[in-house]
């Protein structure tokens, strides 16, 4: 059975995305945008773009979502190897399919589909899974479709370059150095950045779907040579990405990972304060959307200047954007390492953030975009709890926590979040794919926080222990 993660259809091409699941999946994602489209014969004939990674299983994979939405009388539109963000902006005005693992291992690879530049929402998820059980059959014969082809990449690269100059302070000069990790970023970042007037030293920018240079998720243990490479000074900026650039962690001239966190507060305030000076302060009510394992600094930062913070669940930005009135104004999207910035588009865009945050750096340098945050210590912990343990757990939590910290203001959207009044917090919640219930902490004194919460998370699993 296939099913839709956070992030589309995920898993190793052995057993789990195969090309008979890839197949499947074009046919009912073929059939959907059909339907959608109608069946009248002078319709235009929906058209389906089709991109993909690295990956050395990208090419059979794409070549089996085509052939399945040519057969249900869609038009595939072959873009060939391009970052997810590229293949977002192809999909505006039609649908789009794109085949990559994202920072997975290269024996992984997915599916994630598109409409109109954003991926899936979890009700068109739930159809193309309907679909896939329905296993109906393809359209009448004269009415397979032929596939064709586009670069989309060009046209991408000069609409991330004005997009990013109406921000921050121009960067001719800057010496920024980008760790591509063998994957999509090599063919936009640097580019993109020297297109602004940025030195932009590009590594590991071959596209190797093995990944040879170091593991596709950037982390500070797998960019350990890249930091070593920056400690010498030499760059004022470091940029890493993962497979499909969606993702994006910055470091510093001396090579030091700036926290997830910090990066999502200062954009988070600059687009908060960008709209309100633009509108006004008594007419603006700008929305940042996040997710709740995010630090309370970007609450801080978007409060002071002048909006408000909405948490929806994880991997759930774009039905969060969707979800608020038509009187209110997403300015920024994110959770950690992923941005989606919706005056641009409403996708995720690694790419786009590197040019947005160069900029920023241009104008200000990075230690006074960073002074204004407050950087508390922070911890994420899984804590073993077995899949059929996690209803009843929760259940206990939600009355146990805010017992247990009555100084905090408990909230039970996404699990069960306290958020103490000096501003620390802490989060938890069940994991939805491994056998854990997820702690996330973040205060001045994160160990005693994380030691008195862990200890009443092992008494309410394990009911022996008590």
């Amino acid at each position: 059975m296939v099913q839709f993660g956070t992030a589309g259809i995920r898993g190793t091409v052995s057993d789990q995305v195969t090309p008979r699941v890839a197949l499947s999946v074009g046919e009912a994602v073929g059939r959907l945008v059909a339907e959608t489209a109608g069946t009248d014969e002078s319709s235009h004939v929906p058209e389906i773009v089709i991109g993909r990674d690295g990956r050395p299983t990208g090419s059979a994979l794409a070549a089996a979502l085509e052939a399945g939405v040519a057969a249900m009388g869609c038009r595939p539109v072959r873009l060939g190897q391009v970052p997810t963000p590229t293949l977002a902006f192809a999909s505006r005005g039609r649908h789009g399919l794109m085949v990559t693992a994202s920072h997975n291992p290269p024996t992984d690879n997915g599916v994630k589909p598109f409409a109109d530049g954003q991926e899936f929402d979890s009700n068109q998820e739930a159809t193309v899974e309907t679909l896939l059980a329905e296993n109906a059959p393809p359209a009448a014969w004269d009415g397979w479709q032929s596939s064709s082809s586009i670069d989309p990449l060009p046209a991408y690269r000069q609409a991330v370059v004005g997009y990013s100059r109406g921000v921050g302070a121009d960067c001719e000069g800057m010496q920024v150095a980008v760790d591509c990790g063998n994957g999509m970023a090599a063919t936009a970042t640097p580019q993109v950045l020297r297109e602004l007037g940025v030195d932009a030293i590009a590594f590991n920018a071959n596209v190797d779907g093995h990944f040879p240079a170091r593991p596709s998720k950037p982390t500070p243990e797998t960019l350990s040579e890249f930091r070593a490479l920056l400690a010498d000074g030499s760059f004022d900026l470091g940029i890493a990405h993962d497979g499909d650039a969606d993702r994006i962690v910055i470091l510093d001239g001396d090579g030091e990972v700036i926290h997830e966190d910090t990066v999502l507060a200062i954009l988070a305030g600059y687009y908060t304060r960008q709209y309100v000076t633009e509108h006004g302060a008594d007419a603006a009510d700008p929305v940042v959307i996040t997710t709740p394992n995010a630090s309370g600094r970007i609450d801080e930062q978007v409060t002071a200047a002048g909006g408000r913070v909405k948490r929806v669940k994880l991997g759930g930005l774009h039905e969060g954007i969707a979800a608020l009135g038509a009187d209110e104004t997403v300015v920024f999207a994110a959770e950690p390492w992923k941005h989606i910035h919706p005056a641009f588009g409403s996708w995720t865009d690694g790419i786009t953030s590197a040019a947005v945050f160069t900029r920023l750096v241009a104008e200000s340098g990075l230690a006074a975009l960073r002074e204004p945050i407050t950087e508390r210590p922070y911890r994420k912990i899984s804590v073993d709890c077995p899949d059929d343990r996690k209803p009843a757990a929760m259940d206990r939590l939600e009355t146990e926590l805010p017992a247990a910290f009555d100084e905090a203001e408990a909230s039970f959207d996404h699990g069960v979040r306290l958020r103490f009044p000096d501003e620390s917090w802490l989060l938890v919640r069940p994991s939805g794919t491994e056998p854990y219930i997820r702690l996330y902490a973040e205060s001045d004194d994160v160990e005693k926080l994380v030691d008195r919460t862990t200890a009443l998370i092992d008494r309410v699993v394990d009911p022996n222990a008590e």
